[in-house]
């Protein structure tokens, strides 16, 4: 990558601070490699302030979104610890510039898993699952972007809460969830809107980690995708999200 030094230092300050910026993309002529290349130099930023990488987190991960974005793969971004905030905890709204919430489940590694492997090498080393949300947030003014700018701007990933482990040994191929703002249901799904499977989507995160040269690592956290749209949220309220077999999690926005 050249010539994009100057974005790089712009979107890491963008989310450092919580600020707008405009879109730098405009003539489309961003490829989705050097978008890639963007985000691993702007969370290097962030590594040398001294933050510590814990996970990945996985994109586009319904079908559905892939065809309407005209893509053929998930997309993905890179989870530091400053990242992640306390279960049941007040967060910020400062922190964020246009907050949304995802219900989403987590995976917790306890072995190294790299490249082309099968569903059944992906599970063998997950320690445990558990419930979590994820805060997307696009750095970029009006709410606007192209698909490269939400790549280069660590696919809007901005924050993450993960609920009570569970063994791995639970069935969640399928597990119905319901994620709701002040005690109000906003969004039902299930799990299975995740490639059809949340351990696909594993599958996806150690094969497209391990060709960026970064291959998951034991202790981290994997966030397998959306499993329903997003909702916006304000100042001022609870979000919660409950997932058949394995509880809750939640924050309140202030």
């Amino acid at each position: 990558m050249t010539g994009y030094e100057d974005i790089t230092i712009r979107l890491d300050d963008a989310a450092r601070y919580a600020r707008e910026i405009p879109q730098f993309d405009t003539d489309n002529m961003l490829s989705l490699r050097d978008a890639y290349e963007i985000q691993r130099a702007s969370i290097a930023r962030r590594l040398e302030r001294g933050e510590r990488r814990v996970g990945l987190k996985m994109g586009f991960t319904s079908r559905a979104k892939m065809v309407q974005m005209g893509l053929s793969d998930v997309i993905w971004g890179r989870l530091t610890d400053a990242m992640q905030l306390e279960e049941g905890a007040n967060v910020e709204r400062s922190r964020f510039v246009h907050p949304r919430v995802e219900p989403e489940l987590a995976f917790l590694l306890k072995k190294p898993l790299a490249g082309n492997v099968t569903g059944a090498e992906a599970l063998a080393a997950v320690e445990a699952i558990a419930p979590a949300l994820e805060v997307i947030d696009s750095r970029y003014r009006d709410f606007k972007f192209t698909l490269p700018e939400v790549i280069a701007d660590n696919a809007s990933s901005s924050g993450f809460v993960v609920g009570g482990w569970h063994s791995a040994s639970t069935d969640f191929s399928n597990l119905g969830l319901v994620m709701s703002i002040d005690g109000r249901a906003v969004q039902i799904g299930s799990t299975a809107a995740l490639l059809g499977d949340p351990l696909r989507s594993l599958v996806a995160a150690a094969r497209v980690s391990a060709a960026a040269g970064e291959p998951l690592q034991a202790g981290w956290i994997v966030l397998a995708g959306g499993a329903t749209p997003a909702e916006w949220i304000h100042p001022g309220q609870h979000i919660a999200m409950r997932m058949q077999g394995l509880g809750s999690v939640g924050f309140q926005l202030v």
